[in-house]
């Protein structure tokens, strides 16, 4: 009788191989039934014939020689190799390897998060999910390199980086052959061949490759900048930001040239630098075949075309064509004057109106004309003097057509159509045009001569009285 139960065992476990799945295996390994797919000896003792079963209970997988303890998870397992996704989507026909994955994407379509944080309340799709989130708060990060001692949140997360060090990029694009470390970097990349943009802003409508572009983007209509610099609690879009702005209070400049050896805090600001090595300008504009270094330059350069003026100024609506020159200037409202003078104490909205005043005190004119010599201080008052050998006026009245050398010039001109006269006497009242001769008529109260003839010594308010002065000499 003894014989006959052990063979009728052996026959369950033959016929549980052949049966399709279901939750019956799990049933059935779970309660502990001795499925052994081998002939065995019979022992004595039941309880070591427990034993022997639990110790070879074991389901190998003919493929890849992986071992699982339970027949449902080899069958799982399978599916790998067979490619075999028999659980589709009512929703949008993606198909599934087990049920379970599909119960998990269906939530992408009904929202439903069922699994919350009691810290922080945030919901989330997925247990696992739920678990690495909570790690944010108890600080835990159990998976650590062995190369670099780096502590991670997650093996996924540790693997990944492994990669690092051993240079591993198992992940190759079939269109151009190049390789990624990550399969989210690979699919990313694919859509630069497909240009598939399929995350979509439901503010503006703007659509993106992939959805942590979106989210970044979504905080330019939010205003939420979640990361906080812990020295001057500035706040920043992305951990990158975060990062490089970090840089300013450590001084770290991790990206060094190869052909100078200088020193930069940010890689795209080196890649700048190494195009004066080049000589490289890579980026071309389509409507004036001008070239430019970055793309950067190139997209800024286009707006002179296209005329737009992205940044709005909240205090008096001003446009503006870059971030730089808002910012810029926003000063002129705050009175904002971050940079000073290490000799004087004279204190610039901008950084590069402090380098220009630094070379009074040196007397460097680092910016020399190939035509005659003469030496600048700014490389902008080297453009506008080669126009005197050029003839080059390229700003246009758009009243009398008469062309200007530079904007200002224009500007000035251009108050004698509309008869503007911002500049104002504190002293009697008194508007001008141009604040050169605001300080010009200022010195009639002030009774200032400050323009003396090298000759006879005689002063003078105005530098064009002292030229007309010195005629009597010559």
């Amino acid at each position: 009788m003894e014989m006959e139960r052990e063979f009728e065992k052996q026959q369950l476990c033959w016929n549980a191989i052949n049966v399709g799945d279901s939750s019956d295996d799990m049933e059935r390994e779970d309660e502990g039934l001795e499925c052994e797919c081998h002939v065995e000896t019979f022992s004595t003792s039941r309880e070591q014939q427990q034993e022997d079963h639990r110790a070879k209970r074991s389901y190998h997988c003919p493929h890849c020689e992986e071992i699982f303890p339970f027949l449902s998870k080899l069958k799982i397992h399978l599916k790998i190799h067979t490619g075999e996704k028999p659980y589709s989507c009512s929703d949008c026909g993606k198909c599934f390897k087990t049920s379970t994955v599909l119960k998990l994407h269906q939530r992408t379509h009904t929202g439903e998060k069922p699994y919350y944080c009691s810290d922080c309340e945030k919901r989330f799709k997925t247990s696992t999910q739920l678990n690495v989130h909570q790690k944010t708060h108890t600080g835990e990060k159990p998976y650590v390199c062995s190369d670099c001692g780096k502590c991670f949140t997650t093996s996924t997360d540790l693997k990944v980086h492994q990669r690092t060090h051993t240079g591993e990029k198992p992940f190759f694009c079939p269109d151009c052959g190049t390789s990624f470390s990550q399969l989210s970097n690979l699919k990313s990349h694919e859509r630069i061949h497909t240009g598939e943009k399929p995350y979509s802003c439901s503010d503006c409508g703007k659509c993106f490759k992939t959805s942590t572009v979106l989210t970044v983007h979504q905080r330019t209509h939010t205003g939420e900048k979640p990361y906080y610099c812990s020295d001057c609690v500035k706040c920043f879009t992305t951990s990158a930001k975060l990062k490089v702005h970090q840089r300013t209070h450590t001084g770290e400049k991790p990206y060094s040239c190869s052909d100078c050896g200088v020193s930069f805090s940010r890689l795209d600001t080196l890649k700048k630098h190494q195009h004066i090595h080049k000589g490289e300008k890579p980026f071309s504009c389509s409507a004036c075949v001008k070239c430019f270094k970055t793309a950067t330059e190139l997209i800024v350069h286009q707006r002179t075309h296209t005329g737009e003026k992205p940044y709005v100024c909240s205090d008096c609506v001003k446009c503006f064509t870059t971030s730089t020159h808002l910012r810029v200037h926003q000063r002129t409202h705050t009175g904002e004057k971050p940079y000073y003078c290490s000799d004087c104490g004279t204190s610039f909205s901008q950084l590069s109106h402090l380098k220009s005043h630094e070379r009074i005190h040196t007397g460097e004119k680092p910016y020399s004309c190939s035509a005659c010599v003469k030496c600048f201080k700014t490389a902008t008052e080297l453009i506008v003097h080669q126009r005197t050998h050029t003839g080059e006026k390229p700003y246009v009245c758009s009243d009398c057509v008469k062309c200007f050398t530079t904007s200002t010039h224009l500007r000035v001109h251009q108050r004698t159509h509309t008869g503007e006269k911002p500049y104002y006497c504190s002293d009697c009242g008194t508007s001008f045009s141009q604040l050169s001769h605001l300080k010009s008529h200022e010195r009639i109260h002030t009774g200032e001569k400050p323009y003396s003839c090298s000759a006879c010594v005689k002063c003078f308010k105005t530098a064009t009285g002292l030229k007309v002065h010195q005629r009597t000499h010559a």
